[in-house]
């Protein structure tokens, strides 16, 4: 019955000021907001990203000279022989050599600067991109360097507009080219850089750019262990370039070789990263609402010193008293919290809309867990910032606080 009753006095303790109850829970309902938009809006990047980059086929590895990364390195250290020997390993499918040109490309008055990757039939498969209409590199267009190329699609639509690019001519430099085929857009923002390439056989690119004897870049389809593959690859690298480094050092290489598994995995650990930090940023503001709570609560515990007296004169212990502020300040942060969780979830939602309107289909993500953890924060604020109050006002003495005025 006791409990009863103290429930009803913490009730009505809250109720009897309701403009200055709603504006101490403001604090919270911002903080807890802030905490659910931002690991929301967080959790819904970490999985718009890792949807793109799954596109990609993990199994596939790439290679290049360390100073096409790092300032200062030699950028021709794959050979084709190199290549050669990588394409033949027992763990690769699949290998394409990459030449880039660093030209211009042309038609009429339109001119870009797209990559232009000299390459072979293998590193479409290789990228995960498919054909929109024309036709791909052939094996026949490497041996014979045909002047052809393979257009990706934004580069095809900032070179052509709405007209047909196949069967026209471009220039990449100074070279004719007959366009032979348009990749289909990735349809993303963040593969936007994979839809601007323009392909050519390697060996036109080779004749262009004078790199007779080395490759800039190689792309590889592993079998099924990544592991294994990348032991062989960098053992076989090592060995052909006298590399010595048994600790498996990067920094002593002269090349880099990873997975596009690898980079999911990156990605994955730098997004959730960046969600978390984002989110303790955001729980700052829960402090603050909880710094209030705990002002309010003492203020409440000075204007009813009588009260509180009077119920200890009839029977309540310290400990109705305590559990009686701790129940307001718990309500107060539980309902601001609650609050909160409604108004982040709900901006949280309108904002990942208006993204998919620009970058395409970007999902809206709210576990749970994020759910569970920002209403269990909204309690733990009220029970840390309302001990006090409720210890100061289960500690007063019941003569001396019916006698307060």
């Amino acid at each position: 019955m006791l409990f009863r009753d103290t429930i009803r006095t913490a009730t009505q303790g809250i109720t009897r000021n309701i403009s200055r109850s709603l504006l101490t829970t403001l604090g919270i309902v911002i903080g807890v907001g802030s905490v659910v938009l931002m690991v929301s809006m967080g959790s819904s990047f970490q999985t718009y990203i890792l949807a793109q980059v799954s596109q990609f086929s993990g199994s596939t590895f790439e290679i290049h000279a360390k100073g096409l990364q790092e300032f200062g390195k030699a950028t021709e250290s794959i050979s084709d022989a190199d290549f050669d020997a990588l394409s033949k390993l027992s763990t690769v499918t699949s290998a394409a050599p990459v030449v880039f040109v660093g030209q211009s490309v042309k038609y009429g008055k339109e001119e870009k600067k797209p990559t232009v990757f000299g390459t072979t039939k293998e590193i479409f498969p290789n990228l995960s991109v498919k054909l929109d209409h024309g036709r791909l590199l052939s094996d026949g267009d490497v041996k014979g360097a045909s002047p052809v190329a393979v257009l990706a699609s934004q580069t095809a639509e900032d070179l052509f507009g709405n007209q047909d690019p196949v069967d026209q001519r471009i220039t990449i430099g100074t070279q004719k080219f007959t366009v032979v085929g348009v990749l289909a857009s990735f349809g993303s923002a963040l593969a936007g850089n994979l839809d601007t390439p323009v392909y050519i056989p390697i060996t036109v690119a080779k004749a262009m750019t004078g790199k007779y004897q080395y490759v800039d870049y190689v792309s590889l389809q592993s079998k099924d262990d990544l592991t294994l593959t990348e032991i062989d690859i960098k053992s076989l690298l090592r060995q052909r370039h006298k590399i010595t480094n048994p600790e498996d050092d990067p920094a002593k290489d002269d090349f880099i070789a990873r997975s596009f598994a690898q980079a999911t995995s990156v990605i994955g650990t730098v997004t959730l990263s960046i969600t978390i930090f984002l989110g303790l940023i955001a729980a700052i503001s829960l402090v603050v609402g909880g710094i209030g709570i705990m002002n309010i609560m003492l203020v409440s515990v000075s204007e009813r010193t009588k009260e509180i007296g009077l119920r200890k004169a009839v029977g309540a212990t310290r400990r109705n008293i305590l559990l009686q502020f701790l129940l307001e300040a718990v309500t107060l942060t539980l309902l601001g919290g609650l609050i909160g969780l409604v108004g982040g979830a709900t901006i949280g939602f309108l904002l990942a809309r208006v993204a998919s309107k620009f970058i395409g289909s970007f999902p809206y993500t709210l576990t749970p867990l994020s759910v569970i953890l920002s209403v269990g924060m909204a309690v733990a604020t009220g029970l840390v910032f309302g001990i006090y109050p409720a210890q100061r006002a289960a500690k007063l003495s019941p003569i001396e606080a019916m006698r307060f005025e």
